[in-house]
């Protein structure tokens, strides 16, 4: 089953922003340890991105840090992710995924929960 569904990807030249989203269930995202997003390119292993866990502490791969921002509103149950001044390296497709366990760990577990994936192509 999706249990996450992931939005807001597309093409942008480089330098310019996109906002990506990931939709769950109430219960996902209140019963989730750690959100997070992962990308993947062509031939190139799934690479973690960015997570945020339930006290709201992020964490940032080198390569976005200061140029990518996660949050989160469980109100609405949405997964954000804020990208800007993007670069050609950053194309990729980006999934979202929930973790149950203690903490952003549990994103490795073979229960945590991936949305499908959005394709992201950043362009010269």
């Amino acid at each position: 089953q999706v249990q996450l569904v992931e939005s807001g990807g597309g093409s942008v030249q480089a330098g310019g922003s996109l906002r990506l989203s990931c939709r769950g269930s109430q219960l996902t995202f209140e019963s989730s340890a750690c959100m997070g997003w992962f990308r993947q390119a062509p031939g190139k292993d799934r690479e973690r991105v960015a997570t945020i866990d339930r006290d709201s502490v992020t964490d940032y791969a080198d390569p976005v840090k200061g140029r990518f921002t996660i949050s989160q509103d469980n109100a609405v149950t949405t997964l954000y992710l804020q990208m800007d001044s993007l670069r050609p390296e950053d194309t990729a497709m980006y999934y979202c995924a929930a973790g149950f366990g203690s903490d952003c760990s549990s994103l490795r577990d073979n229960s945590a929960y991936w949305g499908q994936g959005t394709q992201v192509t950043v362009s010269k």
